[in-house]
C-alpha cells in the first residue's frame, strides 16, 4: 500500500475510533463532540483559527531552528574542548532534570506574553535531544577511521571536517527528529502559561467558554501542522544522508 493510502487509512480508522468512542460513551456534545461537528466547526472558524495557527507555527519553527542550533554547537564545543564538557555537561543534566513546563511561568515574567517566551519553552526542550544525540555521535565515529586520518597526517580540523562530522550527522538527524516531535509542546505550553495569540491560546480561550468543538479543532489543526512538520523534516534528512541506508526490512 502507497503511503497516502495507508495515512488515509489511518486518519479513516481514527476518526472511526473517536466516532465509535462518542456513541459508547453516550457524551453530550460539550464534553466530547463527534468529528462530523468538529469539521464543520474548523471549516466555519477557519478565518479564526488561521492567524492564531500562524503564531503557533512561527513559535515552533523558531524554536526548532534556534534550538537546534544551539545544541549542535554546545555538542561539538563539548567534543572538543574537555574543560567546556566538564562544566557543560553538569548544567545539561540540571536543566532537564527540572521539569521545563515549570519553567513557563517564569519565562513568561522575564520575557513577556509575546514570541519570546514561547520561543524559549520551545528552545528548551529542543536543546536537550540534539545536543546528545549529536555529541553521541561526534564521540563514537569509528577509531579506524581517525588512526588512518593521523597516519595520513591530516590536521584535527580536517578530521573534523571530513571524518567526524559525516559520521555523526545521522546521530544529529536523528536529534533532530525528536526536536521536531517536541518543538510544538514548548510554544503550546508557553501560550497556555500566558499569550494573546495562538493556537493554545485559542483553545484555552474556547475551552473557558465551553466552545469544545473549537478547541477540538484548533488542536486538529495543531496536530496536523506537527505531523506534516515531522514528515517534512524527515523526508529532507533522508535526502540529506543518502549515504546513511535505512536498513530495517519493509512492511509492505
Amino acid at each position: 500500500m502507497s503511503a497516502p493510502l495507508r495515512g488515509g487509512a489511518i486518519l479513516a480508522g481514527l476518526l472511526g475510533l473517536w466516532q465509535a468512542a462518542v456513541w459508547a460513551s453516550g457524551a453530550p456534545p460539550y464534553i466530547l463532540p463527534g468529528p462530523g461537528p468538529v469539521a464543520a466547526t474548523l471549516l466555519e472558524q477557519m478565518p479564526r483559527i488561521l492567524p492564531h495557527a500562524l503564531v503557533t507555527a512561527t513559535e515552533i519553527l523558531l524554536g526548532l531552528l534556534i534550538g537546534s542550533g544551539l545544541g549542535a554547537a554546545s555538542a561539538l564545543v563539548m567534543a572538543y574542548a574537555r574543560p567546556a564538557r566538564r562544566w557543560m555537561m553538569p548544567v545539561l543534566v540540571i536543566s532537564q532534570a527540572v521539569p521545563v513546563f515549570a519553567l513557563a511561568p517564569v519565562l513568561v515574567l522575564w520575557l513577556g506574553y509575546g514570541l519570546a517566551s514561547k520561543v524559549a519553552m520551545a528552545v528548551l526542550i529542543i536543546f536537550f535531544p540534539v545536543t546528545a544525540a549529536f555529541l553521541d555521535g561526534l564521540r563514537r565515529t569509528e577509531p579506524g577511521w581517525l588512526d588512518l586520518a593521523r597516519t595520513m597526517g591530516a590536521t584535527r580540523g580536517a578530521m573534523l571536517r571530513h571524518i567526524r562530522l559525516p559520521a555523526a550527522l545521522p546521530a544529529l538527524a536523528s536529534g533532530l527528529r525528536v526536536a521536531t516531535a517536541v518543538a510544538p509542546i514548548g510554544a503550546v505550553v508557553g501560550e497556555w502559561v500566558g499569550a494573546s495569540r495562538g493556537l493554545g491560546y485559542l483553545m484555552l480561550h474556547a475551552n473557558a467558554r465551553m466552545q469544545v468543538d473549537l478547541m477540538f479543532a484548533a488542536l486538529a489543526v495543531l496536530a496536523l501542522f506537527s505531523i506534516a512538520l515531522y514528515f517534512s523534516v524527515d523526508a529532507l534528512l533522508r535526502r540529506a544522508l543518502p549515504w546513511q541506508p535505512d536498513t530495517v526490512p519493509d512492511l509492505d
